[in-house]
């Protein structure tokens, strides 16, 4: 799942697991599990980080059991999508991207309505830390879209 918070990739992710079926693997819901809305804590990026290194490994376990996997983690970066995909190729497996493009004016307006929401599986975002997050999004180009590298 590629995109930015708000986009809808949970939403897109859960829809998916239902319907292929797959085990999908949300960041997010684990570290609020864990250590709650933590967004302004010094750790919070070491322990996502850590969080999705131990998603990552319970998804290549998964593969090499054959079981399909969702990694709903975001990617905003072409550098890490590229690295999971020979992961997943590496593990035998074939990957594919679901890139969810939503305008900036849409996942404000996305943003507030799941902030007062208060959800539980969800982290409450300032909404003035999105603009630098939308500036560095790197969004997928139609190439990487296309792009379904063969198993080894």
């Amino acid at each position: 799942m590629v995109g930015l918070p708000c986009s809808g990739k949970t939403t897109l992710a859960k829809g998916l697991a239902r319907d292929l079926p797959a085990l999908r693997l949300n960041t997010d819901q684990w570290h609020l599990h864990l250590f709650g809305q933590d967004a302004e804590h010094p750790e919070h990026d070491d322990r996502h980080g850590r969080i999705e290194a131990q998603l990552w490994a319970v998804a290549a376990d998964t593969l090499a059991l054959g079981v399909n996997v969702i990694l709903d983690f975001g990617f905003w970066a072409a550098e890490e999508r590229e690295h999971f995909r020979q992961e997943a190729a590496r593990l035998g497996a074939a990957s594919e991207l679901h890139f969810l493009d939503v305008s900036e004016a849409e996942l404000l307006q996305r943003l507030r309505a799941r902030n007062a929401q208060r959800l539980t599986d969800s982290f409450v975002i300032a909404p003035e830390s999105m603009k630098p997050w939308i500036a560095s999004f790197q969004k997928p180009t139609a190439a990487e879209l296309e792009r379904r590298p063969a198993p080894s």
